[in-house]
């Protein structure tokens, strides 16, 4: 028995009591991540139903309204997540592998992503406040043709707004990943906290392959 427990030290001792073993914990985990993924999905589910139903009642609106939009930095925007995607996912394959380094070096790349995507999106909210294309009563832009095309940006504001609350959300994540990795918290048996943050961080990239296109490309 002591030589069985000592075996398999390496794995178990990262076991919750209320588990009976490591490979329980890991699909446990798994199944709680893709559950609440789920409500995320219904959560967008019902922005992009409002989404399409004002489009339905304003499309002239809707078209000269995106065109205020900088396609080029949504279409950079673009790249960069699903350069994350690519780097979590190494992150996860170099963990697999015990490659500590390779792990921090691909989840610090990801971090950096995350950044470059938010500071894009400073830049083009910044010009977004300065000519007035804001949300409900706030907006005073007079140069786009069409009626109520304070809707247009009230989507906007809240679609993106949200997507960016959930990009911070993954980075704290993703530090504290790293922080464990740095700190010998994982290895090639038990890397689980990283893999269900990867199921999150592809979700929020997923997301924004939806908003581009309905937002940027709306002709």
């Amino acid at each position: 028995m002591a030589d069985h427990a000592k075996t398999h030290a390496p794995l178990d001792e990262h076991v919750a009591h209320h588990f009976t073993d490591a490979e329980q914990q890991r699909e446990s985990s798994k199944l709680g991540m893709w559950v609440f993924l789920l409500t995320e999905v219904l959560f967008f589910g019902g922005l992009f139903c409002a989404y399409a139903i004002y489009r339905s009642w304003y499309p002239e609106m809707f078209h000269a309204a995106h065109k205020a939009l900088d396609v080029k930095l949504g279409f950079i925007n673009t790249l960069v997540l699903i350069s994350s995607s690519v780097t979590m996912a190494l992150a996860i394959r170099s963990m697999q592998l015990g490659n500590k380094r390779q792990t921090m070096y691909h989840l610090f790349a990801t971090l950096i992503f995350a950044a470059t995507f938010l500071v894009i999106k400073y830049f083009e909210y910044s010009h977004k406040f300065h000519l007035g294309q804001l949300p409900g009563k706030y907006y005073t832009y007079t140069g786009i043709e069409g009626s109520n095309p304070h809707v247009f940006f009230s989507i906007y504001f809240v679609m993106t707004g949200l997507h960016g609350l959930h990009v911070i959300g993954g980075m704290i994540a993703i530090i504290i990943m790293l922080v464990k990795t740095s700190r010998d918290r994982f290895n090639a048996l038990y890397y689980n906290p990283i893999e269900v943050t990867g199921l999150y961080w592809h979700l929020v990239d997923l997301i924004w392959i939806f908003l581009f296109p309905l937002l940027y490309l709306v002709s």
